[in-house]
């Protein structure tokens, strides 16, 4: 069943985004958007490939410039901060394609997001002797559902795990938004309740954007959709309110029985 419980309607605003754009040329990727994300929210963005979903998310995360309208990140206008500025606002996000190193184990890798979301670089040797990080490296591990697993290479992993993995990344640091790209993209059968479980069981205070192909998982994981196509912000609504309009089925017609 779709995640029911949402926001409370006095909760303040996580993510404000006014009147975004984004042109490749001729070409209009994003279109003038606007959207709301409240403190707690679990958005689902649906559209077909190229409806401009992953742009926005560029946008942002400041991948991408800001050339007119405004993002809010926590009530800070954040339209021309970097990357690193936001993610110190907390904001995290993951990608299509796994961002990892097969050479390191479990543990190593989470333990390196732990030191740089909180910004010590300079603890990558002493690592070993840092009892805090170790702890804080481990409770990501078991809320990712990977704690047999932290010495594991990263590249024994199964494709499910590694996407676990990457959710463990973008936990570190007490994130306060996640934006997840497709995280159900080349799971098997087997591994998609699996995500599903873990998106579930995420911190009630966090908001989560999350784009997916799957619309099963996208429908239970949410309490808000929103509809993208070229680019334009369509439609947002409850999961069963949204899946069943006009819009949605003409986008997706065929595509889901």
């Amino acid at each position: 069943m779709p995640l029911t419980d949402g926001p409370a309607s006095n909760q303040r605003v996580a993510l404000n985004l006014k009147g975004v754009p984004r042109r490749f040329g001729s070409f209009v990727a994003v279109d003038n958007l606007n959207m709301s994300i409240k403190t707690g929210e679990r958005r689902a963005i649906l559209g077909s490939n190229g409806a401009g979903k992953t742009t926005l998310f560029n946008l942002i995360t400041g991948d991408f410039p800001l050339s007119e309208g405004s993002i809010e990140i926590e009530g800070v206008e954040s339209s021309t901060q970097p990357t690193h500025k936001r993610i110190q606002a907390g904001l995290r996000r993951t990608y299509q394609h796994a961002l990892l190193f097969d050479s390191l184990s479990v543990r190593d890798t989470l333990l390196l997001a732990v030191v740089g979301i909180n910004n010590q670089w300079h603890l990558i040797y002493p690592l070993k002797k840092n009892s805090k990080y170790h702890e804080r490296a481990e409770a990501l591990a078991k809320v990712a559902g990977l704690s047999s697993k932290m010495d594991a290479l990263v590249g024994a992993l199964s494709h499910g795990q590694k996407r676990q993995l990457e959710i463990g990344i973008a936990l570190s640091g007490d994130p306060k938004i996640v934006l997840f790209d497709e995280p159900a993209a080349g799971l098997s059968p087997a591994e998609r309740p699996v995500l599903t479980e873990l998106l579930l069981s995420l911190p009630k205070e966090l908001s989560v954007i999350l784009i997916e192909h799957d619309m099963d998982i996208a429908l239970e994981t949410s309490n808000i959709v929103s509809v993208m196509h070229n680019g334009k912000h369509l439609l947002e609504g409850e999961p069963e309110e949204v899946v069943h309009s006009d819009i949605v089925r003409e986008i997706y017609v065929g595509k889901r029985q």
